[in-house]
């Protein structure tokens, strides 16, 4: 995949996402890297630990979260993503926002993806600055809002519904974006019951079959407090439930899906390198068989 800057950011074997969220109120880690300095030297940690692409966002789409204006954004992304860019060489940066106005400062900051947990809807200039710019794309499904979209959200078919509502999305973008620069996102937690995951994982493949790159997003998510409990019978705290995400994470590379966007880097470098090894080996090794076999 092209990115404007002229890097390559090659999918040819699935690729980490590090989550670096600049805000104070976000669901599992608000506030630890609100300061540039602290921000930087976690962009570091990541990359150090096998991170492709650093994914910088201002603004908190945890449920129940509210819109963070897009000038006070831009005060909190800006200044981090341009020290990343200059301190680390050839660092691949993403912007997680839905305006366009965040996007396009970013952009002249050095980030080269858009991921748009809007899928374009919140402000169609986002379409514009992705045709424009020539960026990557990365097109979400989530009902309703972040505010929103956790108020009892119900579906009759969850896959096909969400695989049409990308379907849609792609049509509109890829009327200007180039396809090959649209990358699909089930967007789990994202309006979606505990059930409803379960099912949009268990058929991720379907997500793949499209032909569309996926990027699975289910770090640290709630539903994993769900299985599992403290002592107590309360879900487990989002810090300890990195071995959950990284089961998804292996789940995802079997069923084909291109970026993986974690906050624990290393365990899910680890999750996606063996079940990768795994998934090829056992593919090399029943062409093998089928090779060898007398009929």
């Amino acid at each position: 995949m092209q990115l404007p800057n002229g890097q390559t950011l090659t999918l040819d074997r699935p690729r980490i996402m590090g989550i670096l969220n600049v805000t104070p109120d976000s669901f599992s880690d608000g506030g630890q890297f609100a300061q540039v300095e602290t921000a930087v030297a976690r962009a570091v940690q990541m990359i150090e630990e096998g991170a492709d692409v650093i994914d910088v966002g201002g603004e908190s789409t945890r449920p129940a979260s509210q819109p963070v204006p897009a000038e006070q954004q831009i005060k909190r992304v800006v200044p981090v993503i341009k020290r990343i860019v200059q301190q680390i060489s050839g660092a691949v940066v993403s912007i997680d926002t839905t305006r366009a106005e965040v996007a396009q400062a970013a952009l002249a900051a050095g980030a080269t993806i858009l991921n748009d947990v809007s899928a374009g809807r919140d402000d169609p200039r986002m379409i514009e600055l992705a045709a424009a710019t020539g960026s990557p794309i990365v097109l979400m499904h989530m009902r309703g809002t972040p505010a929103t979209m956790q108020d009892d959200p119900h579906y009759e078919d969850v896959v096909e519904e969400v695989l049409s509502f990308l379907a849609d999305r792609v049509q509109v973008v890829g009327a200007s974006v180039d396809r090959d620069r649209i990358i699909i996102d089930p967007g789990i937690g994202f309006g979606k019951t505990y059930q409803h995951n379960l099912t949009l994982l268990a058929n991720l493949d379907r997500f793949v079959a499209t032909g569309y790159p996926v990027l699975l997003g289910t770090s640290r998510k709630g539903f994993f407090g769900t299985i599992h409990r403290g002592s107590n019978g309360e879900p487990i705290p989002a810090a300890d439930r990195v071995g959950g995400t990284c089961a998804t994470t292996a789940l995802g590379v079997s069923a084909g899906v291109s970026v993986f966007r974690v906050h624990d880097v290393l365990p899910n470098r680890q999750a996606v390198d063996v079940a990768y090894e795994i998934t090829h080996t056992g593919e090399s090794a029943r062409g093998s068989d089928r090779k060898g076999r007398i009929n």
